[in-house]
């Protein structure tokens, strides 16, 4: 190791005083040279850390004297920089050099600006203060004449930069895409891809550059704009179909050998090219057949070429695999690439079995049938040596579990469980374990057994929503009563068992679980038994290896259990031991207890038995406080203080540089700090630009422990389902297809050794038989994240009471509860929806206030020309001129006039509520599905309409939705009906809420139906949602608006040229008021105040002001992504307008 760190220092002179000559020169550099390598072999030669701080210590002290004395010339602060910079490469504070290294960046020669650079790019993180101070510089190098100025500025642009001062430098990068070198080119990509991650929006407008880049004549900045492109079409592939052709040439020319020699890799043609393009087409051509025709001639090049045995050709035919899985379907390339599967799979080398399984885990969603070809494969691979791949090996077989094979697959996860130590395999494993044991679960006793296996392997490290949810599952119940009384005795049962075992230790979260099972279901038993229950529980309770937060769940099953009892001398005892605890939790518990128990009456009404899914009523207000409150402020206590009062306080009590004004300036010349835009005038100089904008002042400037004030957040399937005639497999064929399997990858044996296999060859089959029974091809196989076409064994029923209880609770939780919207805060526009006594009963929308700040007062405004055409022009947010609508048929006309008129029978009920018309998105001969969206104030509703087109009658219809990332969907209750009749109209209705922010989604599912004496089908469907489904507006006072602008700390601001200069202030805000919902909440001369919210409950602000033809927008929100969404919205509303 020391040789290794000798050679890095003979080279280090060299790098940094190379092109030197002379004796000044020459003995800079001898002096450079020594220190350095002097202080290297200082520290290799010690012997315990505690001598490495010291000298590493005196080092910087030495440091800290030198960079701050007058006389140190930039020669010796760049060799300053590079000891520095060993320093904190050992993990030593060396932040008093921060400030030096921009400077030395700002005023050194070339090779002093290089080293200052690469100082700062390794001192400073993205969102660190004195970036700021280092803008000037970069915008002066991007200028340069000097090119290795310019590709140094572009590379600390691309490594670290602050979000706010992009705009500053966005035109000067913009121009490098035309510059004459390459590299030049090249950096400039690599830079826009830097703004692409952490401000998308600030680069929309230039996306017909990334198509020049990808035509550039350089490869390397063809390569460089692939990661722009390949970012942009995992968020959204629809809006870059036209670029397959492109990108197919592309890797005909790469897979061809057209590139210089110079990208070839051991012979291979550009590997990570081919990669990437391989990864873009499977975006593109998924699902799009149309687009996958495209690419099946190079994808079929590709494997054929990667024939060499070296791992970079091994990715490459592992992304072809993924590829060629994930587009639209073909005959030859799909055998192809399981041939090439196969060979990974049987490769006697642990890196390709791995990638075999990888990819067989991969694919086996697509085709289930690949995995019945290696099924003996895999089971040797369950008993490798290697912990990776007998992990893989049950990531593979945890995505084939059906019903039928459940049992054996989680019987070989346990047997992995119990020998793993690693806790992350364990916390990932249980996981699994729950998942299919609540899903495929054959009987009570079985699901109970798992999930104490469960409990008692993954112990205290599991995540907490396994034990949630089991308990969960257990209180709600499924539809059979019986059945839930069933497994609630037999987990009692089975847990009085454990509880008998001596010298059994078992994981506190386990005994929780336990508890409170016990709690709960225990009048299930005699009531003798309930005696001993308690006495159980009192043993655990005085255990000293029992945590206090456990004992807490223990009180409480003990609570709930002397409510079924008249007396107890094990509670009394309790009561006398626990009431003199040290412990404040456990003596609070037990006087509640000692209280409860002298009114049996109130005790038994407050704890009634199996009433733990009951709502509870809940005084959100306090009420009940109101007169104490009173009688505390009378005597003299301080009034309760909002947050963000409190926060303001605490701002302003902290020690430091003091911006704010002595009083409140009402000039022209703009406002500094935090202040609120709703006290003062927000007119800022005409000169103020974008640049200018994206700057943020604070109260104080701390360099350490500092907390993050500039706005700065950091790094801001629809699945193929088939369905079938689920049919049970025998164990004879699958017997006989290991057989086959055995005789193909054995080839080297004689064929007698095959016909008497060994007892452990038969034991084998005998497992594989029982663990891929189900898969085959005329079984119905039951993966996860595919559909499931015979009913589990839990099921959990709809709770109704539940939802209305999130959605009661989520109404609170706001950020400032003092200023949150009205519960029953309507549109900004009333939306009212009659129907005439007409024939055709078309609906109408009525009159709109016109009166931007007077609701009262309604005139007719056009807001929607037609229902009938919302939605198709209804604005959707980074909507694309190339999405296809779907139109219905003329076949379906009648059906259609049908389904607009019950669609109007269902919306009597939201007549306050904006709606669309409703949408055919998919349909056959004999079914016509069509959605609608119904904008309600607290989430959307979506409605589809099921519609039998056929004289003959539906069996059954069913719709379901598939899990989504960034929804939560709650079915309304009394929408599904069993069965469809002839010619009428099903409808389905989900309430749709947001999990996290985002662009642009698909909300994905499938109906199915049966007809009588017929197989069941299967149609899919997709619906396009956006941000602006979930935006409503927020209706707040000035005042408010002002308080609530102190509190938000994530903030956007931009200056927008309008197309129509003489248009005012008012109807703009009049235009985003009715495309955007936000509601007007002043307009104070030339500037304007606007609020929304994002459902739930994350409020957003809008502050702007009109100069001339330039409107400055300045968004703040406590959610950091959505002022930039509210802010690329709201400029294609001006621009459009």
């Amino acid at each position: 190791m020391s040789d290794i760190v000798e050679k890095t220092l003979t080279a280090l002179p060299g790098l940094f005083l190379q092109g030197q000559a002379g004796g000044g020169p020459a003995a800079a550099k001898a002096s450079f040279s020594s220190r350095l390598r002097g202080l290297v072999r200082s520290i290799t030669a010690l012997t315990s850390k505690h001598e490495e701080e010291k000298l590493i210590q005196q080092e910087l002290n030495s440091l800290k004297a030198t960079v701050s004395a007058p006389s140190t010339t930039l020669e010796m602060m760049k060799e300053c920089m590079v000891r520095l910079i060993y320093c904190e490469m050992l993990g030593y504070d060396a932040s008093f050099g921060y400030i030096h290294a921009i400077k030395l960046a700002q005023q050194g020669n070339l090779l002093e600006k290089r080293v200052g650079y690469l100082a700062v790019s390794l001192f400073l993180h993205e969102s660190h203060e004195l970036l700021l101070l280092l803008v000037n510089t970069v915008v002066k190098d991007l200028q340069s004449t000097n090119l290795l100025e310019v590709c140094m500025a572009l590379t600390i642009v691309s490594q670290i930069f602050p979000r706010e001062m992009i705009p500053a430098v966005l035109p000067l990068i913009e121009d490098k895409l035309q510059h004459s070198k390459e590299i030049i080119r090249k950096k400039a990509v690599l830079a826009l891809y830097k703004f692409h991650l952490i401000a998308p929006n600030q680069v929309q407008h230039i996306h017909v550059k990334f198509r020049k880049a990808l035509c550039d004549r350089d490869v390397g900045v063809m390569a460089a704009s692939l990661h722009i492109y390949f970012r942009m079409i995992k968020e959204n592939s629809s809006g870059y179909k036209d670029l397959t052709g492109s990108f197919v040439t592309i890797l005909k020319q790469v897979v061809g050998g057209k590139l210089p020699v110079d990208f070839n890799y051991h012979s291979v043609p550009a590997p990570w090219l081919q990669i990437q393009l391989l990864r873009i087409l499977g975006l593109l051509g998924k699902d799009d057949q149309r687009t996958s025709e495209l690419m099946y001639d190079v994808l079929d090049e590709s494997l054929r070429r990667a024939e060499l045995n070296h791992n970079v050709t091994y990715a490459i035919l592992f992304e072809c695999v993924q590829t060629v899985y994930s587009i639209y379907p073909k005959t030859e390339l799909l055998e192809k690439a399981a041939k090439c599967i196969g060979k990974f799979v049987l490769s006697p080398k642990i890196n390709l079995k791995y990638l075999g399984l990888k990819a067989l885990t991969y694919v086996i969603q697509q085709d289930p049938t690949l995995a019945l070809q290696h099924q003996m494969t895999i089971i040797e691979c369950l008993d490798h040596p290697d912990p990776i791949i007998k992990r893989e090996t049950l990531e593979l077989l945890y995505r084939i579990t059906n019903a039928q094979n459940v049992t054996v697959i989680v019987q070989k996860m346990l047997e992995y469980l119990h020998q793993s130590k690693e806790e992350y395999i364990i916390v990932n494993l249980v996981g699994k374990i729950a998942e299919l044991a609540e899903k495929y679960a054959p009987d009570n006793a079985w699901f109970i057994q798992t999930m104490n296996a469960v409990f008692s392997v993954g112990g205290d490290v599991m995540h907490p929503d396994i034990s949630n949810n089991f308990l969960r599952l257990l209180a709600e119940g499924f539809d059979d009563e019986a059945e839930d009384q069933q497994l609630r005795l037999y987990a009692v049962q089975s847990y009085l068992t454990l509880l008998d075992v001596e010298n059994v230790f078992y994981p506190q979260r386990f005994l929780q679980v336990m508890s409170w099972v016990l709690g709960e279901y225990s009048y299930l038993l005699d009531k003798e038994m309930v005696e001993e229950v308690i006495t159980k529980l009192y043993k655990l309770l005085m255990n000293d290896s029992i945590s206090s937060e456990t004992k807490a769940w223990l009180i409480a099953a003990v609570t709930k259990l002397t409510s079924q009892i008249h007396s107890s001398n094990i509670v009394e005892k309790l009561i006398q031991e626990f009431t003199t605890s040290l412990d404040t939790c456990m003596r609070q518990h037990a006087f509640e207890l000692k209280y409860l128990h002298k009114n049996m009456e109130l005790m038994k009404s407050l704890l009634p038995v199996d009433k733990s899914c009951e709502d509870m009523m809940v005084d959100a207000s306090l009420s009940f406080l109101d007169g104490f409150v009173a009688e505390g402020l009378s005597q003299g206590a301080a009034p309760y203080k909002p947050h963000h009062q409190r926060q303001e306080e605490k701002l302003s009590q902290e020690k430091g540089l003091n911006f704010e004004p002595y009083g409140l300036s009402f000039s022209s010349s703009g406002f500094t700090g935090r202040q609120s835009p709703a006290g003062i005038s927000l007119g800022s100089d005409a000169s103020a630009n974008s640049a200018e904008t994206g700057l943020k002042e604070t109260n104080g400037l701390k360099l350490e422990g500092v907390k993050k004030l500039w706005g700065k957040e950091g790094y801001l399937p629809k699945k193929d389902h088939k369905t079938g005639d689920e049919t049970e497999v025998s164990p004879a064929p699958q017997e006989n297809m290991g057989m086959e399997t055995i005789d193909q990858t054995l080839t080297t044996k004689d064929h007698s050794q095959v016909l008497t296999q060994s007892k452990e060859e038969k034991e084998k089959q005998l497992l594989a038989s029982s663990l891929f029974v189900g898969l085959g091809s005329e079984s119905a196989v039951n993966l996860l994240g595919r559909a499931d076409t015979v009913s589990h064994k839990f099921r959990r029923k709809s709770k109704v009471k539940e939802t209305k209880s999130e959605e009661a609770s989520s109404a609170h939780n706001v950020t400032c509860s003092s200023f949150s919207p009205l519960p029953n805060a309507m549109y900004e526009e009333d939306y009212v929806t009659t129907l005439q006594d007409g024939g055709d009963k078309e609906l109408e929308k009525l009159a709109l206030g016109s009166e931007l700040l007077a609701s009262e007062s309604l005139t007719e405004l056009p807001l929607v020309e037609k229902l009938s055409d919302c939605s198709l022009s209804a604005p959707s947010l980074f909507a694309d001129s190339d999405m296809e609508v779907f139109q219905p048929s003329p076949s379906t006309t009648a059906s259609f006039a049908k389904e607009i008129s019950l669609e109007a029978s269902l919306l009597r009920e939201t007549a306050e509520c904006l709606h669309s018309d409703p949408t055919e998105i998919c349909n056959n001969e004999i079914v016509s599905v069509s959605s609608s969206k119904i904008w309600k104030d607290d989430c959307l509703l979506m409605v589809w309409l099921v519609t039998n087109k056929s004289d003959s009658e539906l069996k059954s219809a069913n719709l379901e939705i598939f899990p989504a990332e960034n929804f939560k969907l709650t079915e309304e209750p009394g929408s599904c009906l069993p069965a469809t009749e002839a010619e009428n109209t099903t409808t389905f209705q989900y309430n749709v809420q947001m999990e996290k922010p985002f662009t642009d989604a698909n909300l994905c599912g499938f109906v199915n139906y049966q007809m009588m004496d017929t197989v069941c089908v299967q149609l899919e469907f997709s619906v396009n949602l956006s941000l602006l489904d979930f935006i409503r507006p927020l209706k707040i006072s000035t005042e408010d608006f002002g308080k609530l602008w102190l509190s938000f700390a994530n903030d956007v601001k931009q200056n927008v040229k309008m197309t129509d200069s003489e248009a005012g202030l008012p109807s703009t805000l009049k235009t985003l008021q009715q495309k955007l919902r936000l509601h007007v909440v002043d307009i104070i001369g030339n500037e304007g105040l606007l609020a929304c919210q994002l459902l739930p409950s994350t409020p957003c602000l809008v502050h702007c002001r009109l100069y001339a033809d330039v409107l400055a927008l300045w968004f703040r929100s406590s959610c950091p992504s959505l002022p930039d969404y509210l802010l690329y919205q709201c400029q294609k509303v001006i621009e459009g307008s």
